[in-house]
């Protein structure tokens, strides 16, 4: 069984202080969850920050049965971390010599100050008045937390998916601050085909008759329109075969029934099933804000840059080491995305791999293969010391 791992909670911000968006919403005071492995060095240079997925959460490795606040929403098949195979002693993330920090986003709803959480100017869940978080603010917020723990310079940042577009903001928001940069099937610049499948989500949950714009919290949730945005999303993240393989091991369950349609075959049954499993983990709105940092990202805006070259003139600059990987079946985040992020690298001449994982399981890879990734982040970090 696991280590048992406990998730620990960082405040900042105040009324008299608050936490100022970049949309220019703000926030009198938030609450961060994470949790860390391995131990800190002497002089606290073996830092790793690890930024989840969109769906993911803190709890990266180990076994947690709970987290304070988060209730219902901390189902059984989170209890095990996300990257179990990734981070431990001598694996990719090697907690012998590393110290590894991952945190939930704000706006989360697995700890981290988020749409459900009470807004102190009203008594109630925030809902619909939680404002906006672009990943310039998810840095900003997760700078304060390095501050409190006296960390001044990263080993690494490391990002899967939207993780990596947090990561990339970090590096190039902060280049004097992290020595090395590991983005995994990740991009740039949010393309027009997933703004417009991000769009169908958004969509799908705005029009469930529960949404009520937000403020749901005191009668039913938006399930139906929360399952639909997950089954639109799953068929990108899983690879078309891979979904076909899965699902033939399974039989239409006979309470498959719509309002009048009747499911009729196994694929079906498995994606409504996919939608069904995941409302019971997840809120609505956390769901919105995350989609939407990811549908509207831009690096170079994120930076504060004028151009692309601007933006990594900095890693080049601060020296920093990056390692890139793309997945050669993604419908996610497609290999083209990573090439033009090593292209923008490459021209700043910045220092650089690109890794390119050949693999039938579509976006899901860097959950579900490590053997594929270890040994080239494991190089890096052993190469590229602070």
């Amino acid at each position: 069984m696991s280590a048992e791992t406990r998730t620990q909670f960082f405040d900042t911000g105040s009324p008299d202080h608050p936490l100022r968006l970049r949309d220019g919403g703000h926030l009198p005071g938030v609450r961060i969850a994470y949790e860390t492995w391995g131990t800190l060095n002497a002089d606290r240079s073996n830092a790793i920050l690890l930024f989840h997925a969109l769906s993911g959460s803190h709890h990266a490795a180990g076994f947690n049965p709970g987290i304070e606040g988060v209730g219902a929403l901390w189902q059984p098949e989170l209890h095990n971390g996300w990257w179990e195979d990734m981070i431990g002693p001598g694996k990719a993330l090697d907690t012998d010599k590393s110290f590894i920090l991952c945190a939930n986003y704000l706006g989360g709803c697995y700890g981290s100050t988020g749409p459900a959480s009470i807004n102190p100017d009203t008594g109630k869940p925030w809902g619909s008045a939680f404002p906006a978080v672009a990943a310039a603010d998810q840095v900003e917020v997760l700078m304060r937390l390095l501050d409190h723990l006296g960390i001044e310079t990263l080993h690494a940042v490391i990002g899967p998916s939207v993780g990596g577009l947090v990561a990339l903001t970090f590096a190039t928001r902060f280049p004097q601050r992290v020595r090395n940069v590991i983005a995994i099937a990740s991009g740039f610049k949010t393309t027009v085909l997933n703004r417009l499948i991000l769009f169908e989500q958004i969509l799908a949950i705005e029009n469930d008759p529960h949404f009520n714009g937000g403020d749901y919290y005191d009668g039913a949730a938006p399930l139906y329109g929360l399952a639909l945005a997950r089954m639109i999303s799953h068929k990108t993240f899983v690879h078309l075969d891979a979904i076909e393989r899965r699902a033939r091991q399974d039989v239409v369950q006979p309470d498959d029934v719509l309002a009048w349609y009747r499911v009729r075959d196994q694929f079906q049954s498995y994606m409504l099933h996919q939608g069904k499993k995941f409302v019971g983990r997840f809120d609505a709105n956390t769901y919105l804000r995350i989609i939407d940092l990811w549908s509207r990202y831009d690096a170079t805006d994120e930076g504060d840059a004028e151009t692309p070259e601007d933006l990594f003139e900095r890693a080049r600059l601060a020296g920093q080491n990056w390692l890139v990987f793309s997945i050669d079946s993604d419908f996610c985040f497609y290999p083209e995305e990573q090439a033009e992020l090593v292209k923008h690298l490459e021209n700043a001449k910045v220092d650089v791999m690109h890794i390119i994982v050949h693999s039938d399981k579509g976006h899901d890879s860097f959950l579900l293969e490590p053997n594929l990734y270890t040994p080239h982040i494991a190089w890096l970090l052993a190469n590229n010391p602070c």
